[in-house]
């Protein structure tokens, strides 16, 4: 399969036509959005951060490592929201955070956020981390759900405006791009290590009133347990690379964990296994929700630092700091 290149400034929208928002009878509005989720997301920070230019932009222009909870829980709803709004508004929106990441790579070349083929590979996580996730925590999955998925993600890819020279054309093609990334692309690097140690940081948003002490306690097994949870989701070659060791019996209780989150995650309810954006669309669906509401946002808890709020790199959604003023709902 080739690997072609495009410019940066290839970013044009794709035929609207051919590519319409996706909707409830859509194969990715089944799996994404699912809580289970969460249990992929230092695996997909660290892949995205292996692809070199990627790795690059975090490292100089992203404020993630000073508020790594906050940052994460508020990108996720317009993320979620780009499948789920139904609209390419919101993906237009997410392109838009990245216009002024740019800068120079080590070797004198220079990246860019919106260089087709690093948006590309951060998509590429998120798509198949669907496929990763549900053949790991469930719900079940089939070959035909995979290659519904790859088909949908197409459409989910073309919301953002970006050129799309870089999407594969089948479900088999991505495979052999996915390996060749694997193999010949990703690169350890600093922002990758980072991503991973979560030991030292504060807790998340939600705990605050958690004394500092009692936290430390949890954080540190939790660094080794979630750093062992992503190696078992890596591929072969990434572990390889990132020096991690994998053995049999690490995969036998890896398949034993699995197996509990999935019979856990059966017991409760399908609108709440669903993050909060994903679930306001299934509201809309059901009836539960006025189609017309405003959308779910983020918690004030997870807004940038009030000097950063004007800042475009940032998903800041003005209600979520004026409630009384705004019409829009926090998630």
């Amino acid at each position: 399969m080739s690997l072609p290149s495009a410019p940066v400034d290839e970013t044009v929208p794709a035929p609207a036509e051919r590519y319409a928002p996706l909707g409830p009878d859509s194969v990715t509005w089944r799996y994404f959005g699912d809580w289970r989720g969460m249990l992929t997301g230092l695996w997909s920070g660290s892949m995205q951060n292996m692809h070199p230019k990627l790795g690059a932009a975090v490292w100089d222009h992203s404020d993630f490592f000073g508020e790594r909870w906050q940052r994460l829980m508020r990108s996720l709803y317009p993320i979620i929201g780009t499948v789920f709004d139904g609209t390419s508004d919101t993906g237009r929106e997410v392109r838009d955070y990245h216009r002024t990441v740019k800068g120079p790579m080590p070797d004198g070349s220079r990246y860019h956020a919106l260089d087709p083929d690093v948006f590309y590979w951060a998509h590429a996580t998120f798509w198949y981390g669907n496929i990763r996730c549900a053949e790991r925590f469930g719900p079940r999955i089939t070959e035909a759900d995979k290659e519904a998925l790859f088909q949908e993600s197409r459409a989910w890819f073309a919301m953002y405006g970006i050129s799309m020279r870089h999407c594969p054309d089948t479900y088999e093609d991505f495979l052999e791009y996915w390996d060749h990334m694997c193999r010949n692309v990703l690169r350890d690097h600093a922002a990758v290590r980072t991503v991973l140690d979560i030991s030292e940081l504060p807790p998340p948003p939600f705990l605050s009133r958690l004394p500092r002490s009692w936290w430390r306690k949890i954080a540190t097994p939790g660094q080794r347990f979630f750093l062992w949870l992503t190696t078992g989701l890596y591929d072969a070659p990434i572990r390889e690379m990132m020096g991690l060791t994998w053995t049999d019996r690490d995969e036998q209780r890896f398949t034993h964990f699995c197996r509990a989150v999935r019979v856990a995650m059966a017991l409760v309810p399908r609108r709440y296994r669903a993050h909060p954006r994903a679930r306001d669309a299934w509201d809309r669906v059901s009836g539960r929700t006025p189609a017309d509401a405003p959308l779910v946002h983020t918690p004030t808890r997870n807004l940038p630092p009030e000097t950063e709020r004007d800042n475009p790199m940032h998903y800041c959604p003005v209600h979520a700091s004026r409630r009384a003023t705004h019409p829009g709902r926090v998630g």
